[in-house]
């Protein structure tokens, strides 16, 4: 026997060490999994090489997205093109310009169609681009000169090795449109924008530009391919904006892909917005100063998706504008440009900027060859590169790679430095996962959780705080639901009770525990639900009408003749219950409606949303409780003594009316303090709706407390019931023999000597409402909200976590920010359970006296 019991020992210590290392080993790895999500970038490789320009100003600097060739667009029409992880030489190409010199250059965000203008008022249309074929290795030409390890090529094309023995051919392709005028005086362009749209048959080219005489043009060039000759032609509209203020000189300026904003920027830090949804009469709509007083304008940028505009500065300022509709706005349509992120200065001016044709991230070249990558809605600088270069001349151009794992600067000596970097999470940081961000097209900062949208230029938005929110609102409505029915179960089973019911009582509420949580959450998604929305009212009556239900049954009892009560204090007891529980759901739903056309103005959904009556009824019902509760502290100070002296040995029949009458004037007294208070409420401007109550759902908090409630109640239950029956006989024995009330020992000898196991029990069904997934997935509606409402949505962490990782790209940013939520709820659940086993610890010692 010693033997054996060393052996349990020894086999409950390892084992439990086990639990312990296998506990801290899932949060190692979950913190291993989300580590990545706050490193930043990092630099790969650094290579400089020269990039012949001669001195030539440079118009394009671009890099294809496999990091293959790098090209410049000079400003004679030569193409200049190198191998871009080494530098080696490629073929060149150029494009006939014609002989007016270039004074302009636009070009749309996804770098392929580029506009150019001219000194003799004209523009042209072109197109730069890279060709990608994918073929089999035998394509590749004999002779081919070897690169590095992957690429080789033939002078003019790269041949790039791929899996599945094959190559991937990159080239360059370029075309160049015959000459379209604007200015009609031969004006020179001196800035411009430019944007495509429509279809491939009917291109829709839409372009901003600005002339020597300040004259600012919206034109739109529409062209029809002729199906039998093949050729394009084009027509061209025009449409002048209003003047700039006399004297004033357009530094840059930008236009939406829809044409209908034109952003002209001055050198004095002004942004005049015109509004062109009208093409035939568009108009200045808002002068808006971007800058500090004293800093000159250095650039006006979009990002992808056109809804963010950074504002570069003389003083290495960067800062990113918002159109935003506000009351009392400065532009006369009711919008103005808001700055929504300040960026870290970069201490030196900021000539260049390359935005992420896929992201909000973006690099800036300042004059003194500082290279930052930056991060538009975190504010964040990613990583810092540096060169030197010449300050008198800097930077002459400045590429991100497509795919944002790469940076090329070109500087006006023609020397080229690509840095290979890796920057896997731009988006993620404490603050923007656990703060509040501004995101494009809101009013103001918030908390947002959406990581996935229909559109190319959608930013996910990946905020914990609404899943915390919502697994914590969830939480609380559940136990607040099943907390008392729980508790009062356990204290009646076990005190109260005729054993017999309790031996049938305990085991069925125990198998209530084996209930599948989907199957509970099919319930109540597919059945409760609809049940909940068609009888709200009523349901509504039930937390009305079942205490006072159990309350009426209580005193029914009491009338009984003393013999009676003790011959049939078993199961028909028990059963008078559930008469008087049938009883009152059923007069809910004849009352349901009288319910309504009292509190509700006789619709509820339509006063949930605030179109009909007034907050003072249900004001009135949710102060009850309160009411009730100090109307009965109060009587039992000041009453009870002077009642039980009035009753002192009068029959069991008059005992029971009095306190029959007591309870009814308690609930009478309660009724009318929660009127007065709740009138009292309303007239200082008080209304619950918009807080714990509003607008319905079908799939709200209601019905996941309930069906929560159901998983929680029977956990709960056992647990309190175990520890209330755990408390020394003759405790209770001793209370009774010094005449307290059954109900006297129960709720001032009993609770309190089990409070550590009955505190034990809410907190580990806390923890399995914390927990709760498919209940929550498929009754809650998963709308990531944070309010009070009970009648609203939500989304917990655990039920995203099991909506979206199934369609998660493994190692992407919302794989790893999955696997954080995951470690937020095991650091929530760990939190909890550590806060219990303290507080019951001391209950425990407590109750060590007894």
């Amino acid at each position: 026997m010693l033997i054996i019991d060393r052996l349990a020992d020894w086999s409950i210590t390892v084992g439990g060490l086990l639990v312990i290392v296998a506990v801290f080993g899932i949060m190692l790895f979950l913190a291993q999994v989300t580590v990545p999500l706050f490193t930043g970038a990092a630099l790969d490789s650094e290579r400089s090489y020269p990039l012949r320009t001669d001195g030539r100003r440079t118009l394009i600097l671009n890099v294809d997205e496999y990091r293959t060739i790098t090209f410049a667009l000079l400003e004679d029409g030569t193409v200049t093109v190198a191998h871009a992880p080494t530098g080696t030489p490629l073929a060149g190409q150029k494009l006939d310009l014609g002989p007016a010199p270039v004074s302009a250059f636009g070009r749309t965000i996804r770098r392929d169609n580029l506009l150019i203008g001219f000194a003799d008022g004209t523009v042209r249309f072109g197109t730069v681009s890279v060709t990608a074929e994918i073929a089999d290795a035998d394509r590749v030409p004999e002779g081919a000169r070897q690169l590095d390890e992957r690429d080789r090529t033939d002078g003019r094309l790269v041949y790039s090795r791929i899996p599945g023995n094959q190559v991937r051919i990159i080239g360059l392709r370029l075309q160049l449109d015959e000459p379209v005028r604007v200015t009609p005086d031969g004006a020179a362009i001196i800035a411009a924008d430019y944007r495509v749209g429509g279809t491939a048959e009917r291109p829709v080219r839409s372009f901003v530009t600005v002339d020597a005489n300040g004259k600012v043009r919206l034109s739109r060039a529409e062209s029809r391919m002729n199906l039998m000759t093949r050729q394009m032609r084009t027509t061209v509209a025009n449409a002048e904006l209003p003047a700039l203020p006399e004297g004033v000189r357009a530094k840059a300026v930008l236009l939406t892909e829809t044409a209908d904003t034109v952003l002209v920027g001055t050198e004095d830090g002004t942004v005049f917005r015109y509004d062109s949804r009208d093409f035939r009469n568009p108009r200045m709509v808002e002068r808006a100063a971007v800058l500090s007083d004293g800093e000159m304008l250095t650039g006006l940028y979009y990002l992808v998706g056109e809804q963010s505009l950074v504002v570069t500065g003389s003083r290495g300022t960067t800062d990113v504008f918002f159109l935003l509709e506000r009351p009392n706005a400065r532009g006369s349509d009711g919008f103005e440009l808001v700055r929504a992120h300040r960026l870290e200065n970069q201490g030196a001016p900021i000539g260049y900027v390359s935005a992420s044709p896929r992201s909000k991230m973006f690099v800036t070249a300042d004059a003194s060859g500082g290279v930052w990558v930056r991060h538009s809605t975190s504010s964040r600088t990613l990583l810092k590169l540096q060169k030197s270069v010449d300050a008198a001349t800097g930077y002459a151009g400045l590429v991100m790679a497509p795919r944002e794992d790469g940076v090329i600067a070109l500087t006006a000596q023609g020397e080229a430095t690509a840095w290979w970097i890796s920057a896997p999470h731009p988006e993620t940081t404490l603050a923007t996962l656990f703060g509040r961000v501004w995101y494009e097209g809101y009013p103001e900062p918030s908390f947002t959780w959406q990581s996935s949208s229909g559109s190319d230029s959608f930013e996910p938005k990946l905020s914990l705080v609404p899943l915390i929110f919502g697994t914590l609102k969830a939480t609380v409505y559940a136990l607040l639901f099943a907390v008392p029915i729980a508790l009062m179960a356990a204290i009646y089973t076990s005190e109260f009770v005729h054993h017999r019911v309790r031996a049938v009582v305990k085991p069925a509420m125990e198998m209530m525990a084996s209930l599948p949580s989907v199957v509970l959450g099919f319930i109540a998604a597919l059945i409760l639900a609809p049940i909940v929305e068609d009888w709200v009212s009523a349901v509504l009556m039930v937390f009305i009408a079942l205490p006072l239900s159990l309350l009426g049954a209580a005193y029914a009892w009491q009338f009984l003749p003393r013999h009676v009560a003790l011959r049939f204090g078993g199961l028909p007891k028990f059963g008078l219950m559930f008469v008087f529980l049938l009883i009152a759901f059923q007069l809910c739903l004849w009352t349901g409606g009288l319910l309504e056309r009292l509190v509700f103005a006789g619709d509820i959904k339509a006063w949930l949303a605030g179109t009909i009556g007034g907050p003072t009824g249900f004001t009135t019902l949710l102060l009850m409780p309160l009411m009730l509760a100090v109307v009965v502290w109060v009587s039992s100070r000041m009453l009870s003594d002077r009642l039980e002296d009035a009753v002192g040995a009068t029959t069991r029949l008059t005992a029971g009316l009095v306190a029959l009458g007591r309870w009814i004037a308690t609930l009478v007294a309660a009724l009318l303090l929660a009127l007065l208070a709740s009138s009292l409420l309303t007239a200082l401007g008080y209304d619950p709706r918009g807080g714990v109550v509003g607008t319905y759902v079908q799939r709200n908090t209601l019905v996941v407390g309930f069906a929560m409630g159901f998983a929680v109640i029977p956990i709960i239950y056992t647990i309190a019931e175990d520890a209330l029956n755990a408390v020394p006989e003759h405790l209770r024995g001793a209370s009774l023999a010094c005449g307290a009330t059954p109900w006297q020992t129960a709720t001032r000898v009993i609770l309190p000597t089990a409070t550590s196991g009955v505190f034990a029990a809410v907190m580990i069904g806390m923890g399995r409402a914390v927990g709760e997934t498919m209940i929550v997935v498929m009754a809650a509606g998963n709308t990531p909200i944070m309010d009070w409402n009970i009648f609203n949505g939500l989304r917990a962490l655990s039920a995203n976590i099991a909506v979206e990782l199934p369609e998660a790209v493994r190692n992407g940013t919302l794989y790893r920010v999955l696997f954080l939520a995951a470690l937020t709820l095991f650091v929530m659940t760990f939190m909890v359970n550590t806060l219990a086993e303290v507080v019951r610890q001391q209950f425990r010692r407590r109750a060590a006296s007894l």
